[in-house]
């Protein structure tokens, strides 16, 4: 049975008409319409996730130091999210993200206020290269993140740029909380702001605005700021600030005036090492782990460093004594200045280490060993529960020293709690683990570490399917494979064999949903396609449709199933110019394959519902059709197509020849021709939909009660609103079923409907999961009406746009000298969690 997950509860719905009167079926006999907003009704709809838990990378956790159990965890495509110790798991704070502002779901950096822990500041922006146009944004909020208002910022952020685990590149002043630091990219250097974040300036006084750079080549920039509290006091800016810059040689800077001045830290060590993060004890130790990379993918040599702030004096308290380890998460105990952790980023072969210290550094204790003289040869003073995502082993045993799933990958940050000694987090490439009992290590015991990600949902969603018997839910993903839901409030088994590290797409035989195939990524000799022939329970790989070889890099591409399975048709996405990859079809479910004719390469392929022999695809704006089960297609007389799709076209369950046909803007496209397509002859001719100027997706679901046709579903832009709509008459009226602040960011991909259950939707999103939607209804199970869709300004924020020359950094000192209160992985589909494969 479905239950809540995320307890978010949506109460509201439009009602779009198409050259008529608003429509409204039953149960939207409930909804009513909106005052001041001709055909926009209301309909109360309740959200949730289909369990994974967890599923991407997790770059940063944030503890507020002044209130118990105030805890932020950071995603870098997947917004930002804040723990609920009643309920043991975690709330998403950006639903609020639309479609058009996707760029905002990877947080850079986040802050949470130690004077005021209501106060909540997140750095948010994706990319810092071509993939978008969008500047980043600083959201702020005063109620912990339930709402926020923001202020656009006059440079990109890179939250799913390389070097996203250093940090935290924002930070509040702990005496002054006015005062807030911000280290920015691409050159732009340290940035400040004396009012709560609503203005920036550039601290013109800082000496190094950054040199290395990234593998995209954009200069990586100052990384993390930390405050010397003791050198200030309540109301009075901190005197002195260290901030670490991503530079091998001039990295470690200090300013002893609250940041009016700046110089190199004198004897810095100089191993051509960056430093990742630099986290102050309370008895004057500032500790720096280093790497030789920026990470988070990457890893070779590195160190941890120890500066006394009191004497000037550096040791090098490396755990192995050496430089053979990469490091990256750091944390100091609160309560315990002496005592600290560290971890490696990365040693991905057999494991990362985490070690542990009670003496400052003198000496460490590992949570695992390795000594190929005993037997075995591998140690492990840790033990993992990982019940609530039974997919992280991979679905396979490994040989010490391996051991599956792994302690960790890609640690770029661990934190122990500030009010618990024995409670620790650190983020992997796909989850956020933690245990409560790390002490039992100082006293030669094992420590339990389980997952702690219950709530956090990071998942990149690029297929679904709802077939009508077996599973209600199949999925494909990116970085992390697929899974077959039996339950969606319970994390299943990842889909295996073959171990497809993207799944790109998935289908099933309508007439026949036991048979299930998927497609996707895969390099060399490996299987791109597994077959099911039992609803997804077990796979079996098969062959290739083109002679694969070492260095192979072609991709899953697109796949059709036949409605009664006798025949799939394949178009696979080929890695260059020079290989050639043609639509193919099988009669064998793949142990033999023959190459179609008359459609081109590449070709987006669907299949029809009801005739086994019918399959149809779509290319730079021309239908193509098979009626031989996709030995030979033809090209349609159709006009007026898109050029390209965000996500699949579909043709209808149980109407031979119906078709629909969605296109919308992304990143790349620069085509005209936007919105829904619909077809009755089997693509021979189209009508274009009126008043629906994007359509991202379509899917389809149970009809409504009194309708003989299924329920329409689509991620879709109507009367100048991007929402999910849902049409109970066959595209004649749509209503809207979602509101401002619940738009699931980047939901172009994919979206069905249940053909089980009518009103409930699932929306494949881009770093948000799989998000379930059903109707609202009230104790007696009839549809609750919902509020007024507002057209509120977006997020309930204010946008407080940035004027350079009015809001500098020098101006802002001129105006404020004396003052002693001056506060001062384009994504379609890559999540980049660092999975195995990566």
């Amino acid at each position: 049975m479905f239950k809540k997950l995320c307890n978010i509860t949506l109460a509201a719905s439009l009602t779009f008409s198409i050259g008529g009167a608003a429509f409204a079926s039953s149960p939207g006999d409930q909804a009513k319409e909106a005052p001041g907003r001709k055909g926009i009704q209301e309909q109360a709809y309740s959200w949730d996730r289909a369990k994974v838990v967890g599923g991407g990378f997790i770059p940063g956790i944030v503890f507020n130091p002044s209130e118990k159990d105030l805890i932020y965890a950071r995603t870098d495509i997947g917004g930002a999210y804040r723990w609920n110790p009643e309920t043991g798991s975690w709330i998403q704070l950006m639903n609020f993200v639309g479609f058009d502002e996707w760029n905002m779901l990877g947080v850079e950096s986040l802050a949470t206020d130690p004077v005021d822990p209501d106060r909540l500041y997140i750095a948010a922006g994706t990319y810092t290269n071509d993939w978008t146009d969008m500047n980043g944004v600083l959201l702020r909020s005063k109620d912990r993140g339930d709402s926020f208002e923001r202020t656009a910022l006059p440079f990109k952020l890179g939250g799913n740029m390389p070097g996203r685990s250093m940090g935290e590149r924002l930070a509040i002043d702990p005496n002054d909380n006015r005062v807030l630091y911000l280290g920015a990219r691409s050159g732009n250097g340290l940035w400040r702001s004396t009012d709560y974040g609503k203005t920036w300036g550039k601290v013109a006084s800082f000496p190094n605005d950054g040199s290395a750079k990234d593998y995209y080549g954009d200069i990586v920039g100052p990384v993390w700021i930390t405050f010397d509290p003791t050198t200030g006091s309540r109301g009075k800016a901190t005197q002195t600030i260290y901030v670490g810059v991503a530079d091998t040689v001039n990295s470690i800077y200090r300013s002893t005036d609250g940041g009016q001045s700046w110089e190199l830290l004198p004897g810095q060590p100089r191993q051509n090492f960056f430093p990742h993060h630099g986290v102050l004890s309370s008895n004057g130790n500032l500790y720096i782990t280093y790497n030789e990379f920026i990470g988070p993918y990457d890893g070779g040599t590195g160190a941890v460093w120890k500066y006394n702030t009191k004497t000037g004096q550096w040791t090098d308290v490396s755990p192995t004594g050496s430089t053979e380890h990469p490091y990256g998460g750091i944390s100091v105990d609160a309560r315990h200045p002496d005592t600290l952790m560290v971890a490696t980023m990365n040693k991905w072969w057999p494991d990362e280490f985490i070690y542990r210290s009670t003496d400052g550094g003198k000496t460490w204790t590992s949570l695992w060993t390795l000594d190929y003289s005993k037997d075995p040869v591998r140690e492990n003073r840790f033990t993992i529960d990982y019940a609530i995502s039974p997919w992280l082993d991979w679905g396979e045993k490994k040989a010490l020293p391996e051991i599956s799933p792994k302690l960790g990958w890609m640690i770029g940050d661990l934190e122990i709690d500030p009010f618990n000694s024995d409670r620790i987090l650190y983020g992997t490439g796909a989850t956020l683990y933690g245990t409560d009992n790390m002490t039992a290590l100082d006293r030669g015991q094992n420590v339990n570490i389980s997952v702690q990600a219950n709530g956090i949902e990071e998942t990149a969603i690029l297929g679904l399917i709802s077939p009508p018997s077996g599973a209600p839910l199949l999925s494909a993903m990116g970085d992390i494979g697929g899974f077959r839901h039996e339950d969606l409030t319970k994390a299943p088994q990842m889909i295996t064999n073959p171990y497809l590290g993207t799944s790109t797409d998935i289908d099933y035989a309508e007439m026949n949903p036991n048979i299930i195939v998927r497609v996707g990524n895969a390099e060399g000799t490996a299987p791109r396609m597994g077959v099911s022939m039992d609803n997804g329970k077990t796979w079996t790989p098969a062959a290739n449709a083109w002679p694969s070889a070492e260095g192979d890099k072609t991709e899953g591409g697109w796949v059709a199933v036949g409605a009664d399975g006798s025949r799939i048709v394949w178009s696979p996405k080929s890695s260059s110019s020079e290989s050639v990859r043609p639509v193919s079809y099988t009669k064998d479910r793949g142990v033999t394959w023959h190459a179609s004719q008359g459609i081109p390469e590449g070709a987006i392929i669907s299949s029809d519902r009801v005739n086994p022999s019918k399959f149809y695809g779509i290319a730079n704006g021309k239908f193509y059709i098979s009626n031989d089960g996709g030995a030979t297609f033809t090209a349609s007389q159709a006009t007026g197509l898109p050029q390209t799709l965000t996500s699949k076209f579909k043709a209808v369950p149980g109407a031979e020849g119906e078709i629909w046909i969605a296109a919308a803007k992304d990143n790349s496209n620069t085509q005209s021709a936007y919105g829904l397509w619909h077809s009755t002859d089997s693509g021979n001719s189209f009508v274009k939909l009126e008043g629906i100027q994007e359509a991202a997706t379509i899917g389809f679901g149970k009809a409504a009660p009194g309708q003989n046709v299924m329920a329409l579903y689509s991620y879709a832009k109507i009367n100048n609103k991007y929402g999910v709509y849902r049409s109970d008459n066959g595209g004649a009226s749509w209503i809207r079923i979602n509101d401002d602040e619940h738009q699931f960011g980047s939901a172009n991909r994919a979206i069905t409907g249940d053909p089980r259950v009518y009103g409930r939707v699932y929306i494949g999103t881009n770093g948000l999961g799989i998000v379930v939607g059903d109707i609202q209804s009230d104790s007696k199970g009839n549809a609750k009406p919902g509020k007024q869709d507002k057209d509120k300004d977006k997020d309930k924020d204010k946008t407080e746009k940035q004027d350079d020359k009015n809001n500098t950094d020098n101006k802002n000192n001129k105006n404020n000298k004396n003052s002693k209160n001056n506060q001062g992985n384009k994504n379609n589909g890559k999540n980049n969690n660092g999975n195995k494969n990566n």
